[in-house]
């Protein structure tokens, strides 16, 4: 009798194991069905603000309903409801020393509905000289909360085009500044009078983000992030009579697995931390998402937020392997690493520094006030030819690399999710990236 018990708990243990790997829950056909699903032509890229994006959204909620996801606390259902304004240039004009100046040189930066000063008004004017960076003050006189004028020396011709190329498609906002106001001119290098004169065509508009939980089972209130961003660019200039952005790699792979995962944890019923898994919108148009979904979270209580970003092809370390960004900044890594041992998968530090993508993707609203939050990537960023092109199709990508990245991510976090381990804090930035 003995041995007969032995054997049972010897069976039982063994099947317990088995039911522990990734491959016996999530299968390689379902990742390729989900992706394949949403980088279909279908979606019409997803992008933001679009019908394409919302039925991505109702394929992600329909997916975390049949997992068996729970809805946020609060919320009645996996859509997350949110509103931002988009402002599109109106009527506006520049006369500088008594010329007309072109429109094509003038870019008003305002929240308001319209705008109007003079040299009359008191205002500053602000150069932006030759050999200055542009951008960085650009960001600073866009944050002052006055009226100024601002004089852009023609050396900066480029990317003053380029900006304002930008904002004729609209700017977006999740705030209105109520103050503050900066007039842009190109080519004068004098304003002894003045008077401009701007206005805004202002939309508000809905955006969603898709999300679901596994609550915890002895630690419900210490969470546990694993997210994606299932937007993309949506039509764009026709290449080849082609003009879907699919995004397949960028970032319905990531998508894939946010969905892949929610449904091996939900399957294994063991997380003791709470789980939250959340599909991110607007990533592609400034964050908005994320940046709306970290709002309502007290940083304190996440503990590690595994973002995942373009996993669709091998990395430059080769198959099974996949990059973390910020590696350095805490001991996330090594955690996930030491899960790993006795598999062939690695996990790398980021080898492209000078992308900055450590601040370029959904991790970083929660990464600078000092949550854990890292993305893992395979993506070759350098010299990816597909990255925002109407070529980031599902023909495109290696189902078996997505796969042995999902797996390697359940693996890897389980020591995390058991609450076993607890990621080292990142130190806070003083200001949002």
């Amino acid at each position: 009798m003995k041995k007969i018990y032995a054997g049972l708990i010897a069976i039982l243990f063994l099947a317990s194991c088995s039911v522990q790997k990734p491959e016996k829950i999530v299968k390689e056909a379902d990742v390729a069905r989900i992706i394949k699903t949403l980088s279909s032509d279908e979606m019409e890229g997803r992008g933001t603000f679009t019908p394409g994006i919302d039925k991505a959204a109702k394929f992600i909620e329909n997916e975390f309903k049949q997992i068996g996801l729970k809805p946020l606390d609060g919320d009645n259902d996996f859509r997350q409801d949110f509103k931002v304004k988009r402002f599109k240039a109106g009527e506006i004009s520049a006369t500088i020393n008594g010329k007309l100046i072109d429109q094509q040189n003038v870019l008003a930066i305002s929240d308001l509905p319209s705008l109007k000063f003079s040299n009359t008004s008191g205002n500053t004017i602000i150069r932006i000289a030759a050999g200055e960076q542009f951008i960085q003050r650009y960001r600073e006189i866009s944050a002052m909360k006055t009226q100024v004028l601002v004089l852009v020396d023609n050396q900066h011709a480029a990317i003053f085009k380029r900006l304002k190329d930008n904002f004729s498609r609209g700017r977006i906002v999740e705030k209105v500044k109520d103050s503050g106001a900066a007039v842009f001119v190109l080519g004068e290098s004098d304003a002894s009078s003045y008077s401009v004169s701007a206005s805004n065509i202002i939309e508000e508009l809905p955006l969603f983000n898709v999300a679901g939980m596994l609550p915890g089972k002895s630690k419900e209130k210490e969470l546990v992030l694993i997210s994606a961003h299932y937007d993309h660019l949506g039509i764009v200039k026709s290449v080849d009579g082609d003009s879907i952005a699919n995004g397949a790699d960028d970032d319905a792979s990531g998508t894939t697995a946010v969905i892949s995962l929610a449904k091996y944890y939900k399957k294994l019923n063991n997380n003791e931390r709470t789980l939250i898994f959340v599909a991110f919108t607007a990533e592609e148009v400034g964050g908005f998402g994320a940046r709306h979904f970290s709002s309502l979270l007290n940083p304190d209580d996440v503990v590690a937020m595994f973002n995942i970003e373009m996993i669709g092809k091998a990395s430059k370390f080769g198959k099974n392997a996949a990059f973390i960004t910020g590696y350095e900044r805490s001991d996330f890594g090594e955690i996930l690493q030491k899960n790993l041992e006795g598999t062939d998968f690695k996990f790398h530090p980021d080898p492209y520094p000078a992308q900055n993508l450590f601040y370029r993707s959904d991790n970083a609203t929660l990464a600078a006030l000092g949550v854990p939050a890292h993305t893992i990537s395979t993506d070759e960023i350098d010299i990816d030819k597909f990255y925002h092109t109407v070529n980031d199709e599902f023909e495109t990508l290696a189902v078996s690399n997505i796969w042995a990245t999902i797996k390697a991510i359940a693996l890897s976090s389980r020591s995390i999710i058991a609450g076993t381990d607890t990621p080292k804090r990142i130190p806070k930035l003083n200001s949002r990236p």
